[in-house]
């Protein structure tokens, strides 16, 4: 009933059907949940924020971490926003850093902003960077 020719000035159906790639210009905006069951020894780099339910040792650098109330993360973090309600061990350089009741944090830290919820046990070294 309805029928077309096809066109000879078309691009090849091999080229329409290519995958489209869509970059985001590392916005920042995407969020990578690393579930509890899992556990990773290395580096890890994102331009979103990670959150952590399981467990990380290693280097970290990225926008943001949350580490969740059953996660751990034990390394070096460099994250423009941190915030902790599980276990923290390590050395942190971050601009706004938030420590929630749940809190155990042994670590160096380098921060611009703190907040501390009452409960949060803390121990290492906090310096303030003066912008």
């Amino acid at each position: 009933m309805f029928s077309k020719s096809p066109d000879q000035t078309a691009p090849s159906s091999a080229a329409t059907t290519a995958p489209v790639v869509q970059n985001r210009g590392g916005s920042g905006n995407t969020k990578s949940v690393l579930a509890q069951d899992l556990r990773i020894t290395g580096e890890i780099t994102s331009t979103g924020t990670i959150e952590v339910l399981g467990e990380i040792e290693g280097n970290l650098t990225a926008r943001g971490l949350v580490v969740g109330a059953e996660g751990r993360m034990t390394g070096t973090v460099s994250a423009e926003n941190v915030e902790v309600k599980g276990r923290l061990d390590g050395r942190v350089a971050t601009q706004n850093l938030a420590l929630r009741s749940s809190a155990e944090v042994a670590a160096d830290v380098t921060y611009t902003t703190l907040v501390i919820e009452s409960g949060a046990q803390i121990e290492g070294k906090f310096m303030l960077n003066k912008v």
